[in-house]
């Protein structure tokens, strides 16, 4: 019992280690390109979902029509 229980405590306390070596890893973008690729972000969504927008009105419009 006691062998398992020291078991998970290094499987824990390895996890942890490699979680933190892997976020040494990671390299972050500076301000400026953080700023203009999620501005890309937000402009992109708009300008998708305007469109999908413009498409609904106008199957909508269009099943009117037909339907009508």
């Amino acid at each position: 019992m006691s062998e398992n229980k020291k078991t998970s405590t290094t499987l824990k306390r390895s996890w942890f280690q490699e979680m933190k070596a892997e976020f040494g890893k990671i390299t972050w973008l500076d301000r400026e390109s953080l700023v203009k690729q999620s501005i890309a972000v937000i402009v992109s969504a708009i300008v998708v979902g305007l469109i999908i927008a413009g498409v609904d009105v106008a199957f909508a419009e269009g099943l009117k029509y037909i339907l009508v």
